[in-house]
């Protein structure tokens, strides 16, 4: 079954390199970054490790685990780690599932229901290159889905948890390229009245469906 923004986020146990995890016990009171990869010791993903390990503060300052997942089992995972440590200067700080049975990709998505378990190139697993967020609330708030040939932007995805954020605690939407700090949009969903009583300092209204505040603390 497809998976869609909104969603509560299929719950699951699995064997990590930091144990067996219980997906939705071990995100708790938090965010979660879910991060998939088509196969270990592949270029690509091992880029995207390392710079998701040097990135990985920046999540915890938002109150937000990340875990990633490879189609290999956690064997291979932990020989992995070696070489990216080696190659992108930063040892991996987070646990990396091993789903070696698919189990995770289907309920997920990320993979075609019919495909079978067992020796698998990183081409079978092409469509395994996926993000999702996961809010507190154990639903899915946000994904993105990449081919293999394209290495993703931990940037980017860092920049959306920020907006999502925004989002839940002070019910705003934020507009094209924004980052932290920039002014964002009320609403239409709340009234000019509404407005002013929540932005007293004021707010620029460009058209009545478009109206810029400065981002609330």
């Amino acid at each position: 079954m497809a998976i869609r923004i909104g969603d509560e986020a299929p719950d699951f146990t699995a064997e990590s390199t930091e144990g067996t995890l219980h997906f939705h016990e071990w995100i708790g009171d938090k965010w979660a970054i879910l991060f998939s990869h088509p196969k270990d010791f592949t270029p690509v993903c091992t880029t995207e490790l390392g710079y998701m390990a040097r990135l990985k503060p920046e999540f915890d300052k938002r109150n937000t685990k990340v875990v990633g997942l490879s189609i290999d089992p956690v064997s291979d995972h932990r020989k992995w780690v070696g070489d990216i440590e080696e190659t992108q200067g930063c040892a991996v700080n987070y646990p990396l599932i091993g789903d070696e049975n698919l189990v995770v990709a289907k309920l997920y998505d990320m993979i075609h229901p019919n495909a079978s378990a067992g020796p698998r190139t990183a081409v079978d697993n092409a469509t395994v290159r996926s993000v999702f967020i996961v809010g507190p609330d154990k639903k899915v708030k946000a994904m993105l889905v990449y081919p293999m040939s394209a290495g993703r932007n931990f940037d980017e995805v860092l920049r959306l948890l920020d907006s999502l954020q925004l989002n839940a605690k002070h019910t705003v939407a934020t507009p094209v390229n924004w980052r932290p700090g920039d002014e964002v949009i009320i609403p239409t969903s709340v009234s000019d009245e509404d407005a002013h009583k929540k932005y007293p300092q004021g707010f620029k209204t460009l058209k009545p469906y478009l109206r810029y505040v400065d981002q609330p603390e």
